[in-house]
């Protein structure tokens, strides 16, 4: 027998009068309430040496790191580093070869019925309905998590009012942007209140402005709800966003830390100088001032504080030979060239479709 407030749910929420809900999540249960007399507050996630193979490659060596509460975690990375990997054992959707991964104090991998009920996940690939209208598509939703009746239907309205989308909850998602499409995906991975939400590239798709809507909402989840939430991503300018993040590369983690921590590592400038011959010039420079130089596309890149001073002195050690130079403060990109030796997209990445990983 199909409940009459679920069979209205179907067509639409109620009127906005009728609800009354609180904004904020609830803590986890086993964040304690007296901090006061509580030992430290246990991780969100804690990844501890994960290691997965396919067919005997590494797709994972090793990795260990951990996600405080309501914490914006990112996870940057290039084709092949291991993100997909990662974020299918935390989803539950892959058990590793070795290693453990503890999201909310249970084991990814022995508890996962228990811990998708605590854990909202958006994918890449699109999940909603788009025969179904945005209501639909969270009322089906609901019942999976054992929702039903006038707490659906208000906690239904509730998500489709944070994400601007209220207004739309009787129109089908085929007649959406890509952008509200990706809001309803968020709206559907929220639904059933979880602590920590997981998501896999969620710009992929979405126009700038989409993007940058996307991101405030997953600050506002941060700050204003305490949800933790752990984004996989392949752009820099994303991972600028997080409030940490772990970079990968082929499997490992080669740094971790907040961005500008990251980045203050470099330290100084990076300079980019272009020449006729730049392995002949890059030895020379070697020799002459005694630094660290590398061959990047064909071009000579180095670190060196006072850069614009450093310039100078260059330039009037080889005359003639610099023809362009660049300045510029360090990025997460230059981190990662730091700690791997070599640019995050390779010239092989450069012609494929860079949201896959």
């Amino acid at each position: 027998m199909v409940d009459r407030d679920d069979a209205a749910c179907a067509n639409g929420p109620p009127a906005p009068s009728t609800l009354k809900y609180t904004v904020a999540s609830k803590a986890p249960a086993f964040v304690a309430a007296d901090s006061e007399h509580s030992v430290a507050t246990p991780a969100a996630i804690s990844v501890q040496n994960l290691v997965h193979r396919y067919d005997g490659r590494t797709a994972l060596n090793g990795i260990s790191f951990d996600v405080r509460q309501a914490e914006l975690f990112g996870l940057l990375g290039p084709n092949g580093s291991g993100k997909t990997t990662l974020f299918r054992i935390l989803s539950t959707l892959m058990v590793p070869v070795g290693g453990r991964a503890l999201i909310l104090g249970r084991d990814a991998a022995r508890e996962p019925n228990a811990l998708r009920r605590q854990i909202g996940v958006v994918f890449q690939a699109q999940s909603i309905d788009l025969k179904l209208t945005a209501a639909e598509n969270l009322w089906h939703q609901g019942h999976l998590y054992g929702l039903s009746g006038r707490a659906l239907k208000a906690r239904i309205y509730e998500m489709l009012s944070r994400v601007g989308l209220a207004d739309r909850a009787r129109d089908k998602a085929e007649t959406f942007s890509g952008g509200m499409q990706r809001r309803l995906e968020l709206a559907k991975g929220l639904l059933h209140h979880p602590s920590v939400l997981l998501l896999d590239e969620p710009t992929t798709g979405l126009d700038p402005g989409a993007r940058r809507d996307l991101w405030q909402y997953l600050q506002i989840l941060r700050e204003q709800e305490q949800v933790t939430v752990i984004v996989t991503t392949h752009l820099m300018e994303e991972a600028e966003r997080c409030d940490r993040l772990a970079i990968l590369n082929e499997g490992k983690i080669v740094a971790l830390g907040t961005p500008a921590e990251l980045k203050h590592e470099i330290g100084g400038d990076v300079i980019l100088l272009e020449a006729e011959e730049p392995g002949v010039l890059a030895e020379r420079i070697r020799a002459r001032f005694h630094l660290d130089v590398q061959i990047l596309g064909g071009k000579i890149r180095l670190e060196r504080e006072n850069g614009h001073r450093f310039v100078t002195d260059v330039v009037e050690a080889f005359p003639g030979e610099i023809q362009a130079v660049s300045i510029s403060k360090p990025t997460l990109e230059d981190v990662f060239i730091h700690r791997t030796g070599h640019r995050f997209w390779t010239e092989e990445d450069s012609g494929k479709n860079r949201t896959k990983k």
